[in-house]
């Protein structure tokens, strides 16, 4: 099954956006460790989209749903037209250091690659594609 939010990627819409993956959670019965990971890793990508894709102008993103029960898995994909960037290509913090010895940015999207089964990117077709993928347990 698969869903689709199009919707203005501007912070104030994450309650939306967030609302909007709750659905497919409830269906799939996931555990809510699950559900708070997938939560926090769409949290941090939404928001970096409607922080730094669109620079001065204001823009849309595409968040598509799709889950399947054989395995059960999740898969949530984030499209813009924004700025192209890729927040793979950084390396890892490294989290051996104190929080004041670290470089600033990049641990969200660190967090969002160990909380998730698979997170990729590419840009095509001038679109930033942001692709997350998690097996869901079931509560």
């Amino acid at each position: 099954m698969e869903q689709q939010l199009q919707i203005e990627a501007a912070v104030e819409n994450l309650p939306q956006v967030l609302s909007f993956i709750e659905h497919p959670l409830e269906i799939m019965h996931c555990s809510q460790k699950t559900k708070m990971q997938i939560n926090m890793s769409v949290e941090e990508i939404f928001v970096n989209i409607a922080n730094y894709a669109y620079s001065s102008h204001k823009g849309n993103v595409s968040v598509d749903v799709e889950f399947s029960s054989d395995p059960p898995k999740i898969t949530i994909t984030f499209t813009d037209n924004g700025v192209p960037y890729d927040p793979l290509s950084k390396d890892d913090p490294d989290i051996t250091l104190s929080a004041n010895e670290r470089n600033i940015g990049g641990l969200g999207i660190f967090l969002v690659k160990k909380m998730m089964d698979q997170v990729c990117y590419e840009h095509l077709n001038g679109q930033n594609i942001l692709k997350i993928t998690k097996k869901l347990s079931a509560s």
